[in-house]
């Protein structure tokens, strides 16, 4: 799990900081982080840019915040999967149902994660990524070849492949995914497992 290093100027009350990290995570996803700067910020937030220091430090001391903070709670939803004893199938689904349920609560932190985490695990403050990286990689790959031992999934089933385009499949969603749109995360996961799992030919009826 990641740990975290930010440091504050100050105790703020909660919410507000809440709705700073809501507000920062936006205008990080929209205009990238290298571009975005606290006046910027500030401005979405209806503060002066030196009001900003009063809850956080630094620009990246937020970008640590909301990154740590999506995947702490992604772990916490995943590791409950990986604890519960599931078939390789039902593990899958649920892995994929809890990916869309965090898509849901943290698009613009996945966003961010998509476009900004090739250079952040350079840094020595943005080590977790790796860590999560790493866990990640290992929880699918292993449900993947588990599935393939014990017939779940075909047995020619190139489990590096299968698992990149899973996560791929998922992930992008970020890109178009509104909360409160015409479908719920589970009903997006729902249509998504069935064409992963199942495919999207038509069946033909039996002779």
């Amino acid at each position: 799990m990641p740990t975290n290093s930010r440091k504050t100027t100050a105790n703020p009350a909660p919410e507000r900081r809440r709705e700073l990290l809501a507000t920062a995570a936006e205008v990080f996803a929209t205009q990238g982080y290298n571009a975005t700067t606290v006046r910027r910020i500030a401005d979405e937030a209806g503060l002066l840019a030196g009001s900003l220091y009063y809850h956080f430090d630094s620009k990246e001391s937020m970008l640590d915040e909301i990154l740590s903070g999506f995947l702490d709670e992604l772990w916490t939803g995943y590791d409950a999967v990986l604890d519960a004893g599931l078939g390789p199938r039902e593990t899958i689904e649920a892995l994929v149902t809890e990916s869309f349920r965090e898509i849901d609560r943290h698009r613009a932190a996945v966003a961010i994660y998509q476009k900004e985490s090739r250079h952040l695990v350079t840094q020595p403050r943005f080590g977790y990524l790796v860590d999560s990286q790493r866990k990640f990689e290992k929880a699918w790959l292993g449900t993947l070849e588990r599935g393939v031992v014990d017939g779940s999934f075909r047995a020619d089933l190139d489990i590096r492949l299968a698992y990149r385009f899973v996560r791929d499949t998922v992930w992008v969603a970020a890109s178009w995914y509104r909360p409160g749109g015409a479908h719920s995360p589970e009903e997006i996961a729902r249509q998504y497992l069935s064409m992963v799992l199942d495919g999207i030919a038509g069946r033909q009826p039996a002779a």
